[in-house]
């Protein structure tokens, strides 16, 4: 094949938004393949600024803290005490499986499903976590008496956050 011919299929490419061009002319062929130029995006991380005389400096947030009113813990947590799981009542612990909102009733117009003090069985339903527009039923894992509700109905809970104290 000419050369001439494979220049020009290189222009043909090139001012063309093909990305590939195979020609055969009897046993001999050509392939020319253009291969996008990686790009590169460069961001800039905003600068910090001072701020003026008399302004307040409000300290950014996490997700959480947002969700929880800026609190760095849950409120759950801050019932439980301070130092979390060490002073939780004794006693078989049922932690969020997810994150979501907790909720203590099926509705708002109906009861809790269960209370301080009662019995419950293997399996039966202590609260609900919504997450993404699902209701997730929270299932008692172990027999015995609740001892504690850790968290408040409508509170956002976190993955592993004690709910429940079984005794």
């Amino acid at each position: 094949m000419d050369l001439r011919k494979i220049k020009k299929l290189i222009d043909l490419l090139e001012e063309s938004n093909l990305s590939e061009i195979e020609i055969r002319e009897g046993e001999e062929s050509v392939r020319l393949s253009r291969t996008p130029a990686p790009t590169t995006v460069h961001m800039q991380a905003p600068a910090a600024v001072a701020p003026q005389r008399g302004e307040q400096v409000m300290p950014m947030q996490s997700p959480v803290q947002a969700a929880t009113g800026g609190r760095a813990q849950p409120p759950a947590a801050e019932q439980a005490g301070d130092a979390g799981a060490s002073e939780l009542p004794p006693g078989h612990v049922v932690a969020s499986p997810m994150v979501g909102t907790y909720y203590s009733s099926p509705a708002p117009d109906k009861p809790p499903f269960v209370t301080v003090g009662q019995t419950v069985a293997v399996g039966d339903t202590l609260g609900i976590v919504e997450a993404m527009k699902m209701f997730n039923p929270i299932e008692a894992d172990q027999a015995g008496t609740v001892v504690a509700i850790l968290c408040e109905n409508g509170q956002p809970v976190e993955f592993d956050q004690p709910l429940f104290v079984i005794g």
